[in-house]
């Protein structure tokens, strides 16, 4: 736990929040019932969360503060892996599980995160220990707490669900009698009937998640690498060998298999007909992998130190082999951690996620003048004007017709095409706020006020100057502006903006990787975003 509250806090305040983050910023500061009305339309699997959040962030709303509790959960899981590694087979194999979870790079990822999935991991952790707990005390009672804790973490984020599987597949690994069964099957109905309704409700608002995939056999492979704490070279070959030595120990490959494989089989399985497999999803399910190296390592330590040189009256015994395994175990987690050292240092980086909202809000603060229209190209980017007000005080968003907090949506209701025409005639210049491949003019997005935004942009202005942030993200946002084009200037197509003085071209940053290779935003060795949300879309 140690380890991982550090991990967790080095570098917590990166300088700015990504997307997604934001979002749980600024709904946490709505009031309770605004908040309850935007769970109606959008973003009921997190409801539970954000009802959290509003508490933690009454106490003071800040980018520090947002990410504590995912630092705080996933110090206690690491506990919590430990103890169940203790309880399986014995307190180095629970030392080495716990440490092994802590310094994997998936882990201190989304320690420092904003979002719901270290807490879910968590949850998920200490139902696992109690389950384990019940089966080996047998009453009635013990399942009381296991329901209790199973049912908030699947409220919490319903796609941990599939626990249920993989403590079921548990249950008949270990052969468990029928009055075991009895009681595990009264806390899985009850947590069924719990989440029933969040699983109807959160049915109506699948779009949010129309931009996954159905995941193929890369993603496997990338989740390999993920759940292991050195994703690549002789760490990782290291980690599957451990594994597999680790399924020898029956009572421990028993618990940690199926939760390393059944949640993230089930996702993907039924993802291949309704795409809901990520990643994140199944970050919970890194615990199974953490517990079944440590126990293959803690297997190799005990035939070691069963080794007697005898020979010329040389006798090296058990407690001095023991000694020197202990002292070689930490070594090699020292190392391992070393060797992630450069990926958990770019993890805490803002240009390495997705995007950086305060950059936004900084370049709106240099470039724009009191009173200038602005339009967010597309609506989603109004994201940085609301957890970064700062930069947007004094224009005017000439798009909004009513604010995301009184229009119970995530960032507010635009006005209709025939309006947003009218608003854009009665203006010479107007700043966009975009992706860069958001203005792309081979795009037709099936948002009508979308495509208004581009139709009218592209016709009636040209572009005089574009400015983007220094540091290079996934997508850069960029600020651009637009005046209207002179009389008789018909438009030839898309043009390419004027390179205002001291601005750098687009795309080119300081620092910035070569092209081609995208930012390394997660800990995996696959930078094509392995750990990073969405494009800017809420999950």
């Amino acid at each position: 736990m140690a380890v991982m509250l550090t991990i967790g806090l080095w570098g917590l305040d990166r300088g700015g929040m990504w997307g997604d983050e934001s979002v749980t910023f600024q709904v946490a500061q709505r009031t309770v019932p605004q908040i309850w009305r935007l769970l109606h339309d959008v973003d009921a699997v997190h409801g539970l969360y954000y009802l959290f959040m509003h508490a933690v962030l009454t106490v003071h709303p800040g980018e520090v503060v947002l990410r504590l509790p995912s630092v705080c959960a996933a110090t206690a899981t690491a506990g919590l892996v430990g103890a169940l590694g203790v309880r399986l087979a014995g307190p180095r194999v629970g030392l080495g599980a716990g440490v092994l979870y802590a310094i994997t790079p998936m882990t201190g990822h989304y320690a420092q995160e904003g979002r719901s999935y270290a807490l879910v991991a968590a949850g998920v952790a200490g139902a696992t220990l109690l389950l384990v707990r019940a089966v080996d005390e047998g009453g009635v009672r013990a399942w009381w707490p296991y329901g209790t804790v199973v049912g908030l973490t699947c409220v919490l984020h319903e796609l941990a669900v599939p626990v249920l599987g993989a403590h079921a597949v548990t249950l008949a690994l270990l052969r468990v009698p029928r009055r075991v069964w009895s009681g595990w099957g009264r806390a899985a109905g009850a947590v069924a009937l719990l989440v029933l309704p969040l699983v109807w409700v959160s049915q109506g608002q699948a779009g949010q998640v129309a931009w996954l995939v159905p995941p193929g056999w890369d993603r496997v492979g990338r989740l390999a690498r993920n759940f292991s704490p050195g994703p690549a070279g002789p760490v990782f070959w290291g980690t599957l060998l451990l594994m597999a030595v680790g399924l020898r120990e029956r009572r421990t490959a028993a618990v940690a298999l199926p939760l390393l494989l059944v949640p993230p089989g089930i996702l993907m399985s039924v993802s291949q007909v309704r795409p809901l497999y990520h990643d994140r999803y199944v970050l919970y399910a890194l615990a199974g992998a953490s517990l079944l190296v440590a126990a293959g390592a803690g297997r190799v330590a005990r035939e070691l130190g069963r080794v007697r040189l005898d020979g010329r009256r040389m006798r090296v015994g058990a407690r001095p082999v023991r000694a020197l395994l202990g002292a070689t175990g930490v070594l090699a987690l020292a190392v391992t951690f070393l060797t992630q050292l450069p990926v958990h240092r770019q993890d805490r980086s803002a240009a390495h996620r997705p995007d950086n909202l305060a950059v936004v809000s900084a370049l709106a603060v240099r470039q724009m003048r009191p009173g200038d229209p602005v339009l967010f190209v597309p609506a989603v980017g109004r994201l940085a004007a609301l957890a970064y007000p700062k930069g947007f005080q004094r224009v005017r968003d000439i798009a909004l017709r009513e604010s995301a907090p009184r229009s119970g949506t995530l960032w507010g209701l635009e006005a209709t095409p025939g309006e947003l025409r009218r608003r854009l005639a009665s203006v010479d210049r107007v700043w966009v706020v975009a992706e860069r491949s958001a203005l792309d003019p081979r795009r037709s997005p099936p948002d009508p006020v979308e495509r208004t935004k581009l139709a009218v942009l592209a016709r009636e202005f040209t572009v005089r100057e574009e400015h983007v942030h220094e540091e290079r993200v996934r997508d850069d946002v960029l600020l651009r502006l637009y005046v209207r084009r002179p009389p008789g200037d018909t438009p030839t197509g898309h043009e390419p903006p004027r390179e205002p003085s001291g601005v750098r071209p687009p795309g080119v940053s300081a620092g910035a990787p070569a092209l081609g290779a995208p930012a390394p935003s997660a800990p995996a060795p696959v930078r094509d975003a392995p750990l990073g949300g969405t494009p800017r879309s809420v999950s």
